[in-house]
């Protein structure tokens, strides 16, 4: 479900979030919903200290159950860092075609700042799952099969880049 361009994004990500919520199957309490809200609008992967700025009356524990409730739905997806912090971002593929997806796609992590971006391509992460796929079985041997695919590239954002 895409969001129109015509509509203000802070109008619209709220009834996103509502309709996602409601057509996953999981109860659509308002911590969930704001915390989906929050990431639909988010440009990048954000941690759990981070959400919990925006949401500073919630309890840690709701915000954390939050967060697994909606990873577990395909809402959102985390991501694990290198610093053993995990980040959140709405799933893209949610975002873009209006039903939980796996997630399939890729990120960009800025080894200065270690803010996580996500790649959003449609047509690449399929060809690049059976590529690997490919390689996989080439190298190993049959029986081998991936059930999920982590690719960061890493470097530095725009902004640290130019300082």
């Amino acid at each position: 479900m895409k969001i129109p361009a015509t509509q203000p994004v802070k109008v619209a990500l709220p009834k996103l979030a509502n309709n996602l919520l409601e057509t996953s199957g999981i109860r659509n309490t308002d911590a969930r919903r704001n915390v989906l809200t929050m990431l639909l609008g988010a440009n990048r992967a954000l941690t759990h200290l981070e959400v919990q700025e925006d949401f500073p009356s919630m309890d840690r524990v709701t915000l954390y159950r939050t967060l697994d409730c909606l990873t577990e739905a395909g809402l959102i997806h985390k991501i694990s860092g290198d610093d053993r912090v995990f980040r959140y971002s709405a799933s893209h593929e949610v975002h873009t075609q209006g039903a939980p997806q796996q997630h399939q796609h890729g990120h960009f992590k800025c080894t200065r700042c270690t803010r996580v971006f996500c790649l959003t391509g449609t047509e690449a992460p399929l060809a690049l799952q059976k590529q690997l796929q490919h390689s996989l079985q080439a190298t190993l041997g049959n029986g081998f099969q991936s059930h999920e695919i982590e690719l960061t590239i890493k470097g530095w954002c725009a902004s640290c880049a130019q300082t």
